[in-house]
């Protein structure tokens, strides 16, 4: 079955437009568990409630509101919240072409596809470009009523859209505290050196699974065909080994590997 567009629109850098498709790179697979009264297994669900009384209220009878000091609610209407809302637009407007290296990793957020719809040259010669100088287009978009900032980048010849984090959402490093003047210890530097070395391999994103969704799913299945459930004991925390020690037992793991395979 085809991918399924979530968006049309144009990439708009001067004269030069690029008509394309936007499709979703993430599915989730989160395992959803429904909510049941023990009495019967009835799913059951949840009520707006007035907190001194119990009873139920009605969407007619609710207001947005922003705390703004304790017990104090600044209130905006559905109309007030219409004015702030950006018009539809279907333009990708190109602001700026970087180098990719100038933005850092922590600025991109969700990831889309990008294919071509219709006109296909400028879409492959826009990523061609991209790619040959491996930079970035960064750009500004309105998407179903929300402003977006992001960067367009060339991968596989094909063309990805990433938006960015709000700079009020990345907090600095200054919380981390760092003890000062402290030389890496010559060992310490040379088997940390020696360890990335010996783990150095290629990048398989296929060997990450989530092993907490495998696991339910796993469950769900003994449990529906009505296997019997038995669970591992839980392993006693070991004492943390000193840095030293780690990084040589470390060093040792891959030799074994080796040695065994």
């Amino acid at each position: 079955m085809p991918a399924r567009a979530m968006w049309k629109a144009e990439i708009v850098a001067g004269d030069f437009t690029v008509p394309i498709r936007l499709y979703s790179v993430l599915e989730s697979k989160t395992v959803r568990f429904r909510l049941l009264h023990a009495k019967d297994l009835e799913p059951v669900f949840q009520q707006m409630v007035d907190p001194s009384t119990g009873q139920p209220v009605s969407a007619e009878e609710i207001r947005r509101g922003v705390e703004v000091e304790p017990g104090v609610y600044v209130l905006i209407t559905d109309e007030e919240q219409q004015e702030l809302t950006p018009p539809e637009s279907r333009t990708i407007a190109v602001e700026r072409v970087v180098n990719r290296s100038a933005i850092d990793q922590r600025w991109f957020d969700h990831p889309y596809y990008l294919g071509p719809d219709g006109n296909t040259d400028s879409y492959f010669a826009f990523a061609e470009a991209l790619a040959s100088s491996d930079q970035v287009a960064v750009v500004q978009w309105v998407m179903r009523k929300s402003r977006y900032n992001g960067a367009i980048h060339a991968a596989g010849g094909y063309l990805m859209i990433q938006t960015f984090r709000s700079a009020e959402e990345l907090l600095k490093i200054d919380p981390v505290r760092v003890p000062q003047n402290r030389a890496p210890d010559e060992r310490e530097l040379r088997l940390a050196e020696q360890l990335i070395t010996a783990l150095k391999d290629d990048f398989d994103p296929a060997a990450y699974q989530d092993e907490y969704r495998k696991q339910v799913l796993e469950l769900i299945e003994m449990k529906a065909s009505g296997k019997l459930v038995k669970f591992p004991k839980a392993k006693k925390e070991k004492e943390e080994p000193s840095l030293l020690e780690a990084l040589e037992a470390s060093l040792g793991q891959p030799r074994k590997a080796a040695a065994g395979a």
